[in-house]
């Protein structure tokens, strides 16, 4: 019997729902366009019965359905300029529970961490393991209650550490404080006093934390101005005397030329007259997560050539929302000083990067994403951190040791960073506090975790290939204080933040890692697919189309743990880095600067590049998992490589950058891959095939044919990569009876095809077993595409 949980997840309040998908359904001639600036169309899906949809038959009625469509979504959706003007403040209501979101334990101190073995039973001989981890989480977190009250209080270090205002009345001023054990002496110093190392000393308790108190002005003005910057004046375990920023410092930029510190990085004093006020609620959590990765930096179209939270919210924001996207996941955001690093070099974990604006920025860009009913995740890296002694974290107090392990085990090699103690006591609450810090003062709907292989095992998964077994997930290689620090971490992420989502960068495949922490598990919401971009790169660098093997496609993309989501992608900005080439890169190399034009008709290497995009997309999207994400310009094919400036291109930024515009020109090929993405989003939005637990078979590998067969959700998926070979009447194994029409096909010429079927015509079932199916349809598939099917209900007699 097919699932048919999908209708009822709630409705957001955007009009991007499903907008491309009504749009595809309606002729190229009907003038709406995929990359117009206009609202888009959203299909609604009314009257539904079982697995049918209501379509409308010709192409006129299509038009009449979208342009109804059109309207509705004038009506309810927000503008841009909407969300950007000023509102009146509001009192808004914290995030409701939804019965799909991950739900926090109360009764953790009665389980025993194996429930967990349900799923897989190859567990069961590493049950005493599991008891020890969960053993370890029990402990840990009861000595965390009996000293702070709770894991939430733990947590929130940041009221406590760094420089901010005191919230006495009676004490008005300045209240700075910082954990630094071995240092010998400190004072804060900045702008605010003419860099005077010896006028605001700190004094030192037993527990090796520091504490200053400057009250403020007769006048009761504030010693240290708003958006000031200031440093730490240290003597070091080792008497050197130097420089730091506060370790919880929530804004830093770097020294302008001529300041005392310059070229290295200050903190700021981050206190504006009127604290921003967040306009929108959070939005609900997608039942179907479909996650546009972007980076901020390098989002521009080349002006500026750092781009802004203030001019992204303004100019990609609008265009990540028309797509169909539901969540954003953000990189580099915590300060780095490195650009190049992509932002996984972390110096400053409480601060947002002042490459791309202020932290009011950040939270109006966050804002509006909400009140488009977008969720907005943070790469958070908690993998390591930065080497850097005078900007970051490393060597705070003089030692190697205050945040990090000791000796080589505190050194990621290939990194060149530095590894945390997760079994410190303050490192845990640093780490801790940074998260709870993202949820509540930036309002993110959760995180990405890099980097989670080189945090759960001692080795850092370097030159281990985990082909050994469940032994490897559990033995003396594993560092228990990891992961009961994951544990933790996702324990508390989800009782600040209901519906908050979490997701694990894991290459190891270590089970349990995508159950919640009730169960014995580590609490992850979903894992990210990591073979399907490495599959997708290896056969189309070394072999050619005609070679690929359905079958080794299906395996790779269906071969999930049980019962553990999955964020399957087919690339990320890993792929896109310069040294390596994106999807559209491999197709069409050389040919995507000279062969794109619609002024011309397209060679055979473009022809064949732009039909492998969408169908790569597609398979990759509905038989990949849970959840699908898409690294920002790689949508429609982006023709450059990343490359951020280096000594190495003479500190150029031309190829970190993303060129929108070719995705808006009408007369190049790249808006046949825009819209198409569109269109995939728009499907799965009116036909959820994304959620957890709908229905997904597939009927057929045929190495022959090159074709695969699918059954997802309500839909009925066919994929044809042969070639040269189209077939007709090529029967189909269903399991559901009835009439069908085609709702998406990647031959259509909005999205670059050749328009080989009649995009209106009707398919009936005929009941006979067709490939361990009860039914079958005969349908025509062009050679290098993807058509989908869904059924409609029978017109009633008169």
């Amino acid at each position: 019997m097919l699932s048919t949980a999908s209708a009822n997840g709630p409705k957001r309040t955007r009009a991007t729902a499903a907008l491309c998908f009504a749009a595809c359904l309606v002729n190229v001639a009907s003038g709406i366009s995929l990359s117009s600036p206009t609202t888009f169309p959203t299909l609604r899906r009314t009257n539904m019965n079982a697995a049918s949809l209501r379509l409308k038959g010709g192409a006129g009625e299509a038009a009449e359905v979208a342009e109804e469509a059109l309207a509705a979504a004038n009506v309810a959706a927000k503008s841009t300029a909407e969300l950007v003007a000023p509102k009146v403040p509001k009192d808004l209501p914290r995030a409701k529970m939804m019965p799909w979101y991950q739900k926090a334990d109360d009764d953790w101190e009665r389980k025993d961490g194996c429930e967990v073995i349900k799923w897989d039973s190859s567990l069961e001989g590493f049950k005493g393991a599991l008891q020890h981890r969960y053993g370890k989480f029990k402990e840990l977190k009861k000595r965390i209650i009996a000293a702070e009250g709770s894991v939430e209080n733990f947590a929130g270090g940041y009221v406590k550490y760094g420089v901010r205002r005191s919230t006495d009345p009676a004490k008005p001023g300045i209240i700075a404080t910082e954990w630094a054990p071995a240092a010998k002496w400190m004072a804060l110093f900045g702008d605010f006093n003419g860099w005077n190392r010896g006028q605001y000393p700190y004094t030192k308790d037993e527990f090796g934390t520091w504490h200053l108190f400057i009250p403020d002005k007769p006048d009761g003005t504030s010693v240290i101005p708003h958006n000031t910057r200031y440093k730490i004046a240290m003597t070091t375990s080792t008497g050197e005397e130097t420089t730091r920023i506060p370790a919880w410092a929530s804004y830093a930029v770097q020294a302008p030329k001529g300041a005392p510190t310059h070229p290295a990085y200050d903190g700021v004093f981050w206190n504006p007259p009127v604290k921003y006020e967040f306009q929108n609620e959070l939005p609900v959590t997608p039942r179907s997560l479909r996650i546009y990765e972007a980076h901020v930096g390098m989002s521009s179209e080349g002006e500026p050539n750092i781009n802004t939270y203030d001019l992204f919210r303004e100019r990609i924001l609008p265009r990540i929302a028309k797509l169909g996207y539901n969540a954003i996941q953000f990189m580099a955001i915590q300060e780095h000083p490195y650009y190049a690093s992509f932002g996984y070099h972390v110096s400053s974990f409480f601060a947002a990067s002042s490459r791309c604006g202020d932290p009011d920025s950040l939270k109006r860009l966050i804002d509006a994403a909400h009140g488009m009913g977008v969720s907005v995740l943070l790469d958070i890296v908690h993998s390591h951190a930065a080497k850097n002694v005078i900007d970051g974290i490393n060597g705070f107090d003089g030692t190697t040791h205050m945040y990090f392990h000791e000796g080589p085990e505190g050194y990621h090699d290939l990194w060149d960073s530095r590894i945390f103690n997760y079994g410190h006591w303050e490192v845990l609450r640093f780490l801790l506090s940074n998260l709870r810090w993202w949820l509540e003062e930036y309002k993110f709907d959760g995180f990405r975790f890099d980097g989670v292989t080189s945090i759960l095992y001692k080795h850092h998964g370097m030159r281990h290939a985990f082909v050994g077994g469940y032994g490897e997930y559990f033995g003396l290689a594993t560092d228990m204080d990891a992961c009961v620090y994951l544990m933790l971490a996702n324990d508390l992420i989800h009782r600040v933040r209901p519906g908050a989502i979490t997701i694990a960068e894991d290459v190891s495949g270590m089970p349990t890692l995508g159950r919640p922490v009730s169960e014995g598990g580590f609490g992850f919401d979903y894992r990210l697919a990591m073979a399907a971009p490495d599959m997708w790169i290896k056969m189309l660098k070394e072999m050619g189309d005609d070679q690929w093997k359905m079958g080794d496609i299906v395996h790779t993309l269906t071969n999930r743990r049980y019962k553990e989501k999955v964020v399957t992608y087919c690339e990320s900005h890993d792929q896109a880095l310069v040294g390596d080439k994106t999807i559209a890169f491999w197709l069409m190399d050389k040919e995507m600067y000279d062969g794109m034009s619609l002024l011309t008709p397209a060679n055979l290497i473009v022809d064949r590049g732009i039909a492998l995009h969408k169908v790569i997309r597609m398979v990759t999207m509905a038989l990949g998992g849970e959840g699908y994400l898409n690294f920002m310009g790689n949508e429609f094919g982006h023709p450059e490589w990343i490359d951020f400036p280096r000594i190495g291109n003479g500190w150029s930024y031309h190829c970190a950058r993303r060129q929108w515009s070719l995705a808006d020109q009408t007369h190049l090929r790249y808006i046949h891959l825009n819209n198409f993405d569109a269109a995939m989003h728009g499907l799965e939005e009116a036909f959820p095939f994304l959620q957890e637990g709908v229905h997904e078979y597939v009927s057929l590998k045929n190495e022959g044919d090159k074709l695969i067969v699918a059954e997802k959700g309500e839909l009925l998926f066919v994929f044809n990569f042969h070639s040269t070979n189209s077939y007709s009447s090529y029967r189909i194994g269903t399991a559901w009876a009835g009439k069908y029409k085609i709702v998406l096909d990647s031959d259509w010429p909005e999205f670059g095809g050749h328009n080989r079927n009649d995009r209106h015509a009707e398919f009936h079932s005929t009941q006979q077993m067709w490939n361990d199916r009860p039914h079958y349809i005969e349908v025509y598939s062009p050679s290098r595409t993807v058509i989908v099917f869904a059924r409609i209900p029978e017109t009633p007699a008169a």
